[in-house]
């Protein structure tokens, strides 16, 4: 197999199918694909997993989907490589299908904070390449409302967010406004709010992989 145009993990689904589904994810700014990849045991035994790694160092083993500054104001993003890292992964979606003969039409995202960022771009403005998005502890860029999909097209889109009620990196209001925007679509929304801070605890692990399960059990 040629190299894809990421760097990512793999796990092999674990029940035979001609045409596997395929969960990419999508790490927090300054993490790696090793990260959520640790997730893959209590993940759906049908996917095909490949956690991927942002194209942008940091530092060693430290990567991010695009740079962002901290100021009291709030944020401040690299623009230019956030829209560079949507194009990234666009093509990488095709690439992985092409590359492992997943199904084309059993592409999911779950990302984590910034990799949720990116999940909600890609899904959000190209909802033809997913059938789904798990969005954990992030936010929606506003960049991307100029270039987000017709309502026809995003009708029906499965779409969670989850959410920790204490956390202090992307407070609470963020996923609200995720779900008030969401809400304002016809995408097919699920919203969960966790006692948690800024994490990924058993619990959202056990939802967001039922809510796959049923995605999957449909077709």
């Amino acid at each position: 197999m040629q190299p894809l145009s990421l760097v990512y993990r793999t796990r092999q689904p674990l029940v035979e199918s001609h045409k596997p589904p395929l969960l990419l994810l999508l790490h927090g700014f300054g993490s790696n694909e090793e990260d959520l990849f640790s997730l893959a045991p209590s993940l759906d035994r049908r996917l095909l997993i490949l956690s991927l790694r942002a194209p942008n160092t940091l530092a060693p083993g430290s990567y991010a989907w695009f740079a962002v500054d901290f100021d009291p104001r709030g944020f401040n993003i690299d623009k230019e490589q956030a829209e560079a890292s949507r194009w990234a992964l666009i093509t990488f979606i095709d690439e992985a299908v092409t590359a492992y003969g997943a199904n084309a039409e059993e592409v999911y995202l779950m990302g984590f904070s910034q990799g949720a960022i990116m999940s909600a771009g890609i899904a959000l403005t190209r909802p033809d390449l997913v059938a789904g998005a798990v969005l954990m502890s992030g936010r929606i860029l506003p960049e991307i409302t100029p270039l987000m999909a017709t309502s026809e097209q995003l009708s029906g889109l499965p779409v969670i967010v989850v959410h920790g009620i204490e956390d202090a990196v992307l407070p609470i209001s963020h996923g609200r406004a995720s779900r008030e925007l969401l809400s304002s679509l016809p995408v097919d929304l699920t919203y969960r709010e966790y006692p948690i801070g800024h994490e990924v605890s058993p619990r959202v692990v056990r939802d967001v992989n039922n809510w796959l399960s049923e995605r999957l059990d449909r077709k």
